[in-house]
């Protein structure tokens, strides 16, 4: 069909751009009609331009719209060229001051703490750069898109409202002016003419809703028969229902379907078939069918192209016209007046209303086109900002309503603009009092949730999906009301009161519902069988907990008020309570000769709800009561002489009976949703309003009636009376031992009784209870959290209650309490309590958790052990009451009171007769303290006319009463503190009885009459601080005498192992460890240290064991004994790259023999040194994989090891392993050959080679010689070499495993020395001597790799090794037979080296000549070092250094220069010219270290002399020491100049091949050496600038949509979009999301990401393995923000991420990653794939 339509289509385009926009403005200035002229000119030329065929072009779409469409709309507004018209426009504007920078998804916005109004004032990242708030407290987070930011807004913040770019000049602050001044009358008249047209044609396309006919205005005479099937988006369908659906629907590829999926992800529709009505309809009958079985089906539309076309050109319109306005203030302010105006429907029926109200039913890409114009016009112009939030607020209902209805997130929905006028303290109240704001979103919200029971109370069991749906979308209401009480007013109008009293009224009535709401009963005899639906009700408590809180601000911020709603509140408490005691028969309490009358009721056999919000509002209005002094100022206007006491605490009592009951375990069958609520109503989310209010309306309750009344109203809540009331109830208990469950139940009880009380008489630290500052009641929570265990700062802030800014308060008081403790390398940064606030511990402290409360208590008993003090926890010093809740006191020495804690104490007495537990003592301790402590501050604040009539002393003193004449508490104390089973409480009493004494002195000194008591209780203090000397002096001695022991038995142990050295290191298989110790046979002069060559010094062979980790048998490592193996992990590696683009392209044709110096991809061999026997581990490993297929057919999970690979991990470690290392002797010493006196100069040793070379080739011809060399090892060992050997093979190339393969070889040589190459590295990165001490298991992984590749030619096939030892001699030495073979720039010399002396016995083991291996070595080694330095001088810089002139040339620099010279007149002069010889010198030596450094590595290894001393410490660069070693001259160029004839001959032909004529020419490049050490990509210091960085980043392949995971990679830099659809690709067969097919291409199976948006570092392996590891950056409180949950600004942290580039380095990435995902078995599950 496209095919027809192209010539067609490019006459229509070069016939449409013949059209002139100057002609047609001409045209519309001279109409009588414009309207109708621009709507013809639409008509006609839109479905032109817009839709012609299946796919969308916008590039050339919005070439042509801009010509002929909106060219003439611009003619026509300037009335001339708009390229000079605009620009003149925008000279006369002043520029706006406020920003106005609608966020994009994911970029950084930023919140000042200290001076935004509220959290929803954000900066973007621009203007806080230039503001002053950069150097605040201000929190960092990604944007969700659509707001915008609010730089300029003078109303957003306390100060600094402007960066420096928005500055105003003070000398414009003159009344505001309208900004219509700066246009001329003409241009004012055409844009209002333009604007209207355009406009209204916009708002009409767009809200049309025929599907296959136009308005009548532009309907064309001839239409094409075309049309689409759209598909709309929708929340309910999965992106893979969709993408199935439309492979079935229109037959197109996976691709394609996620192409479609994708953009009507983002756009909200797309069209998925182009056709005629038939061909489109029936598409969309098989989506509908398809999609409708499990919910409502997908929104699919046929509309005519046409329709289409001019809907597209609609939108483009609006973008337009926001871009327009940005010209000028003018312009702006004529579009608000356009959009604004009442249309002919009267009110509500403007453009800006009909958008708004047809919201939903607009698609996703169409809604944020009219957001955005919204917020670059209305919202910007501050005049009609004004008119539309008040328009915003009349349609709030019917916005909200369809919203409901409406599936999309609220983020695309125009609800969403709330926080743009609501947040704006004066256009609120402006709302409040204009439309009664606050009023209409509680009844929008009350309209919403119509379930309800027969009281009217909001109902929600049995909760259907759909409601759910519903409840979760009608919470975006509550967050509107808190904007609307963010800021609270300064000043108050009689209007304001009235409305806002209104809006309390409306409050109430929703709080009514949940009065009493969700009521439970106790189960008896069976569990309950459904667990009722309790989420709801506590979602809607927690979302409205801030609110209540901000409405008790609103109401503290004005008397009137307060006095108004606390009447209101009351009232409808009082109608909550109208039934309550209807019916109920009254019963009569007495104690002590007190009475009281209450209800009968039982919390264990009645309903009972924790719901109590109208109870907690009132008990907070009263606690504002007193805070704001209202009620001393004027009591005449509170009801508080009304109010009846027993009626406010029953409710609240019965919420605290429950949560008492809940502990003692007699709720059990009622399931865990009581838990889960018990658990929430004290957690520091709900508790606030919950928990906290509770205990204040008791105490409320309690400071205004009789304290024995209240304590027997409590007794018989808690089900206790009889207990208290009728003596020697707990004898009778006691003597019945089957009621085992009542006695427990009833100790808990009692337990938590006494806890409540404790609470009502210690907790005042809300400012209105007691008399406290504001910061006292976050320090009391800061010092008590803190007395737990040291916190770090995030934990803290958890831990406290937020106020709706998420402020805890806490930074004001912290430096206060607790000091900082700095994070090390792991771990976070710790705040620790200042030893001084322990006094301030309370152990009852009403928010701990029982759990927190015990390791607490242990806490705190071990710091005073620690500072050797008693371990008394004596109640702390509290504030006064306020003068409301001063008779709260009084409680403590009541008749009631003192009757409980004389029984509690008669049972510790009599201990054995009674049931009774110690917390119970200890609980009645610590009230007797408080007592104490509340009398003698009494008695200190007291003055002189004032009778202190707290007289708690007195009453504990006196004896009880006759019929039953109990001793006095104060006896039973002095009794108890000498009773055996009560050791932990003794310094508690002692504390007590100290605490009397003393107050009791303060008496009688007011009394002045001494009394001889008082001596006697000194005495008794004096004799007890003896006794208390005594007990620590003996303590000491037996701590000295432990130290002396331990002391004598670890020298002893010394001795003993220093006399028995040798039996330990076999033991312990040190032996295979140890190099040769220079004390071991006979001894090895330093000076003489050579490695290799035939002055080679000769290493007693030393015999080695070795212990098996499974079956822990001891074995010598001998040639003929069964093979002995290492653990070993292989894996390919491109950390030392220095070119990551290049590809293998077919792994099957590829050789490996010669490495490229750019070492693009190698193969790395790592082990973690643990051994075992060849038949041991394979027995290991066929279970592994036994279990592995069991495992698979039950579950189909991941493991962290994938046993197809041939993974499995270490028996004993659990380190990730893939293969095993034969442990070997030294292969040389197995070949050693005799030593022949005359050796072979290198001349000659090259000329003998090429002869052998030669004669082996003749041989060839003639006939195949045997293919394998006899070897001396084992079966078993040989197995072993061949299972290495493939493994390396495989890994390495990505191929099939076969060990006949002629690579295997020198994959196992590349290995070696790669490895080797990199632990070089790492070792000159650190700066660590070459030799010095290694970790025992890198030594053991070299020594054995090494040996191992030495050995490995005994297995391979003769004339294979002897193929490649004729190549590698030829790449060196050249002779005629080979081709292609890589020119010396293109060499890796160390990997040259390797595989030349490896491979040299399979071409020696033949030759009888006379020369032997270790000549040979030697011989290759110069050979290849000469090389190497002539490579270094072809590619080094001649950069000239100014300090040169001044050294001396000595012989080595002049011989340099000489050779140097040479290569310039071999390379055809093409060299650049020599720099001195000074730096010459300097420069080889630097360049040539590394290479030398390796060397001796393997050299080292393969012959075992042990290294000089002088390479074992770290210090100068050892170039001499390695000189000697290696058995080099010091002067290099010695080489050159012993071998002159055959040198210049060699580099000669060197210099002659055409690449190196390439290279000197400047056309290609070469690696110059020393090669840079590899680092991870340079972060920056600040994170933001990661994330500003990472939203600017789209994704490549959906056209520029933004990335919703942009992921950068550590090694390279990239940004890719990780965890999408979009940049799936395939690897081998598979799909895998961006990173995981990134890990492949840049390192090689190992990947390192970080995470932008979640601040987080991902490790891949492979596509199967991955993990999450802590990122780099750091706040100020020393912690990762993983996900940026906090916000708090993040900073590099160096340490850390040389932590993670040290992981890279030494190639641990996947280990890691192993440990990981055994430690955590969450990480299996995950699709790293998809990553």
């Amino acid at each position: 069909m496209a095919s027809e339509l192209e010539p067609e289509v490019q006459a229509i385009e070069r016939s449409l751009l013949e059209c002139s926009a100057e002609e047609t403005a001409g045209k519309w200035l001279q109409a009588t009609d414009l309207a109708r002229e621009v709507y013809q000119h639409l008509a006609y030329y839109v479905p032109k331009i817009y839709c012609r065929g299946p796919n969308p072009f916008p590039q050339k779409e919005d070439m042509l719209a801009q010509h002929i469409l909106l060219g003439p709309m611009e003619w026509y507004l300037c009335g001339e060229d708009p390229a000079f018209g605009f620009p003149k426009l925008e000279q006369a504007n002043k520029p706006s001051h406020l920003c106005g920078r609608v966020f994009k998804v994911g970029e950084p916005t930023y919140s000042c703490r200290d001076c935004a109004v509220d959290p929803t004032c954000v900066l973007c990242m621009e203007c806080f750069l230039g503001s002053m708030h950069k150097d605040h407290r201000y929190r960092m987070t990604t944007s969700g898109g659509g707001g915008f930011c609010d730089c300029g807004d003078t109303e957003a913040w306390k100060e600094g409202p402007y960066c420096q770019k928005h500055e105003l000049d003070t000398s414009e602050i003159e009344e505001e002016e309208d900004p219509l001044v700066h246009l001329s009358e003409g241009v004012v008249a055409r844009t209002y003419n333009i604007f209207t047209i355009t406009f209204q044609y916009a708002v009409e396309i767009l809200t049309w809703e025929k599907e296959n006919e136009l308005p009548a205005d532009l309907e064309v005479a001839e239409k094409s028969g075309a049309y689409y099937c759209m598909l709309f988006n929708d929340e309910v369908h999965t992106y893979e229902q969709v993408i199935y659906t439309l492979q079935k629907a229109v037959n197109c590829t996976q691709k394609e379907a996620i192409g479609f999926a994708t953009t009507v992800d983002r756009d909200g529709r797309r069209s998925v078939r182009y056709g005629d009505f038939q061909y489109c309809e029936q598409a969309k009958s098989v989506i509908v069918r398809n999609t409708s079985r499990q919910t409502k089906p997908l929104k699919v539309q046929v509309m005519h192209s046409s329709i289409v076309a001019h809907q597209n050109f609609g939108l483009k319109l609006l973008s337009w016209l926001g871009s327009i306005i940005g010209y000028s203030d003018g312009l702006r302010r004529i579009l608000c007046q356009v959009g604004l105006q009442e249309g002919p429907g009267g009110e509500g029926s403007s453009l800006v209303d009909r958008l708004m109200l047809n919201d939903s039913k607009l698609w996703k890409g169409a809604r944020s086109v009219y957001h955005q114009l919204f917020m670059s016009s209305l919202l910007m112009d501050l005049k009609y900002k004004k008119l539309f939030a008040v328009r915003f607020a009349k349609n709030y209902q019917q916005l909200q309503r369809d919203f409901m209805e409406d599936d999309h997130e609220r983020a695309v929905s125009v609800t969403a603009l709330s926080v743009q006028f609501f947040t704006a303290p004066t256009l609120a109240r402006l709302l409040i009092i204009e439309e009664s704001l606050v009023t209409v979103i509680i009844r929008t919200f009350m309209d919403h949730l119509r379930h309800r029971d027969s009281q009217g109370r909001f109902q929600f069991e049995r909760y259907t999906a759909l409601q759910a749906f519903k409840f979760r979308r009608v919470q975006s209401l509550i967050l509107d009301l808190k904007y609307v009480l963010i800021s609270k007013p300064t000043v108050w109008s009689d209007e304001l009161r009235q409305k806002f009293l209104e809006g309390f009224d409306a409050f109430l009535e929703l709080l009514k519902c949940m009065q009493g709401m969700d009521p439970i009963t106790r189960q008896v005899g069976q569990h309950i069988e459904m667990e009722p639906e309790w989420e709801a009700a506590f979602t809607l408590q927690m979302k409205l907990t801030h609110v209540i809180s901000m409405m008790q601000d609103w109401c503290a911020s004005d008397e009137k008020v307060l006095i108004e709603a606390y009447k209101k509140c009351l009232a409808t408490l009082t109608q909550c309570h109208g039934g309550f005691t209807v019916g109920e028969q009254p019963i009569t309490l007495s104690i002590c000769g007190h009475s009281v009358e209450t209800i009968r009721y039982c919390v264990s056999q009645e309903k009972v709800s924790i719901h109590l919000p109208i109870s907690r509002l009132l008990a907070g209005l009263h606690v504002l009561l007193s805070k704001s002094e209202v009620a001393y100022k004027f009591p005449e206007l509170l009801p508080l002489s009304e109010l009846s006491p027993p009626m406010l605490i029953e409710h609240p009592l019965r919420c605290l009976v429950l949560c008492a009951q809940v502990h003692a375990g007699m709720w059990r069958r009622n399931g865990f949703s009581l838990v889960n609520q018990i658990y929430y109503y004290h957690n520091v989310k709900c508790r606030r309003e919950m928990f906290d209010k509770d205990i204040a309306m008791l105490q409320t309750g309690v400071s205004m009636m009789d304290p024995n009344h209240f304590l027997m109203i409590m007794l018989s809540r808690f089900e206790l009376y009889p207990l208290f009331s009728t003596p020697d109830y707990g004898k009778r208990f006691s003597s019945e031992a089957t009621q085992k469950d009542v006695i427990q139940q009833n100790n808990t009880l009692i337990e938590e009784m006494l806890y409540l009380i404790i609470m009502l008489v210690g907790e005042r630290f809300s400012p209105g209870v007691g008399q406290v500052g504001a910061t006292d009641e976050i320090k009391r929570e800061i010092i008590h959290q803190l007395s737990i265990k040291p916190m770090a700062h995030s934990e803290l802030v958890k831990s406290l209650p937020e106020d709706e800014n998420k402020e805890t308060g806490m930074e004001r008081v912290i430096e206060a309490v607790a000091h900082f403790r700095k994070p090390g390398l792991t771990g976070r940064g710790m705040y620790e309590l200042k030893p001084e606030c322990a006094r301030e511990f309370n152990l009852y402290f009403y928010h701990f958790s029982r759990a927190e409360q015990s390791k607490a208590e242990e806490a705190q008993r071990k710091l005073k052990r620690q500072n050797r003090e008693d371990t008394a926890l004596p109640p702390p010093v509290l504030p006064p009451f306020c003068p409301l809740f001063a008779s709260l006191v009084n409680i403590l020495q009541s008749d009631v009171m003192l009757c409980i804690m004389g029984t509690v104490l008669q049972w510790a007495v009599g201990h054995n007769g009674y049931a009774w537990s110690e917390a119970m003592l200890q609980r009645v301790l610590h009230l007797i303290g408080m007592a104490l402590q509340e009398e003698k501050q009494h008695l200190e604040n007291a003055t002189e006319e004032h009778v202190v009539t707290f007289t708690f002393t007195q009453k504990i003193s006196k004896p009880g009463e006759a019929p039953s004449p109990a001793p006095s508490i104060l006896a039973m104390l002095e009794t108890l503190q000498n009773a055996p089973y009560l050791d932990v409480h003794k310094d508690m009493i002692r504390w007590i009885l100290k605490t009397f004494n003393s107050i009791k002195k303060m008496r009688e000194r007011s009394s002045a009459s001494p009394v001889a008591e008082a001596e006697g209780a000194v005495m008794e203090e004096s004799s007890r601080d003896k006794d208390k000397a005594e007990r620590k002096r003996k303590a000491e001695l037996a701590r000295l005498r432990r130290e002396k022991v331990l002391a004598q038995m670890s020298a002893m142990q010394r001795h003993f192992i220093d006399e028995n050295r040798e039996l330990f290191q076999q033991a312990l298989g040190l032996g295979a460890t140890a190099p040769a110790a220079p004390d071991k046979g006979p001894v090895v002069s330093d000076a003489t240290l050579t490695a290799l060559g035939p002055a080679q010094t000769h290493v007693p062979e030393q015999r080695q064991f070795a212990i098996c980790i499974l079956c822990q048998e001891e074995q010598e490592v001998k040639v003929e004994n069964k093979a002995m193996v290492l653990a070993a992990f292989v894996q390919r590696s491109t950390v030392l790259s220095k070119n990551r683009s290049k590809l293998i392209q077919d792994p099957e044709k590829y050789d490996p023999l010669f490495m490229h110096p750019d070492l693009s991809c190698g193969t790395h061999t790592g082990s973690c040194g643990h051994i075992m026997h060849a038949h041991c581990w394979q027995r290991y490993f066929d279970s592994v994989q036994a279990k592995e297929q069991r495992r698979q057919q039950r579950l189909r999970l991941h493991t962290s090891y994938d046993v197809e690979s041939g993974e499995f991990l270490c028996p004993l470690c659990e380190r990730l392993s893939n293969t095993v290392i034969p442990l070997l002797l030294p292969p040389r010493g197995v070949y050693s050959r005799v030593n022949f006196p005359d050796q072979p100069n290198l001349t000659q040793w090259i000329r003998r080679v090429s002869h052998q070379i030669k004669s082996l080739e003749n041989i060839k011809k003639e006939e195949s010689i045997r293919s394998k060399f006899w070897s001396p090892y084992s079966e078993s060992i040989k197995e072993m070499l061949t299972t290495f050997g493939t493994a390396t093979y495989k890994v390495g190339l990505k191929v099939h495993p076969n060990e006949d393969d002629p690579r295997v070889p020198i994959m196992c040589w590349g290995s070696c020395a790669y490895t080797i190459q990199s632990v070089e590295r790492i070792l000159s990165d650190e700066d660590k001597p070459l030799f010095g001490p290694l970790p025992c298991r890198l030594d053991d992984c070299l020594r054995s790799l090494t040996r191992f590749a030495a050995a490995y030619w005994a297995v391979a096939s003769l004339s294979v090794v002897q193929e490649h030892f004729c190549k590698l001699f030829a790449s060196l030495v050249p002779s005629g037979s080979y081709e292609d073979l890589p020119c010396i720039l293109d060499i890796d010399m160390f990997h040259l080296l390797v595989n030349f002396v490896l491979a040299f016995p399979a071409f020696q083991c033949q030759d009888f000549s006379g020369s032997t291996l270790s000549a040979g070595d030697l011989h290759i080694f110069r050979l290849i070092t000469m090389a190497h330095v002539v490579q270094i001088l072809l590619t080094s810089c001649a950069e000239e250094n100014s300090m040169d002139q001044e050294h001396p040339a000595g012989e080595e620099e002049l011989a340099l220069l000489a050779l140097y010279n040479t290569l310039h007149q071999c390379s055809g002069s093409t060299l650049k010219a020599a720099p001195s010889g000074w730096h010459l010198r300097h420069s080889v030596r630097a360049a040539i270290l590394p290479f030398l450094k390796c060397s001796a590595l393997f050299f080292h290894y393969l012959n075992g002399v042990p290294a000089p001393p002088d390479l074992q410490v770290s210090g100068t660069s050892h170039f001499e020491h390695l000189c000697h070693y290696l058995s080099l001259p010091t002067n290099l160029t010695c080489l050159f100049q012993e071998n002159c004839e055959v040198m210049n001959s060699l580099i000669e032909s060197w210099c002659q091949h055409s690449e190196v004529k390439r290279y000197l020419q400047g056309d290609r490049d070469a690696i110059s050496y020393p090669r840079e050490s590899n680092k991870l990509i340079d972060l920056p210091e600040d994170y933001s600038s990661l994330i500003n960085q990472a939203s600017n980043f789209s994704c490549p392949k959906s056209g520029g949509d933004k990335s919703r995971a942009p992921t950068l990679c550590l090694v390279c830099g990239t940004l890719l979009c990780s965890q999408s659809y979009c940049c799936q690709t395939e690897l081998e067969g598979e799909d895998v999301g961006a990173c995981t097919a990134h890990t492949d291409s840049c390192g090689s199976g190992a990947g390192i990401f970080l995470r932008v948006r979640e601040c987080q570092v991902l490790f891949l392996a492979g596509k199967t393995k991955g993990c999450f590891y802590p990122p780099p950056y750091l706040d100020d409180y020393g912690e990762t923000d993983q996900g940026l949950r906090r916000g708090n600004p993040l900073h590099l942290c160096r340490e850390r991420f040389q932590k993670i580039q040290k992981l890279w380095h030494q190639h641990s990435i996947t280990e890691e990653i192993g440990h990981a995902q055994e430690a955590n078995q969450t990480l299996v599950g995950i699709d790293w794939q998809h990553l």
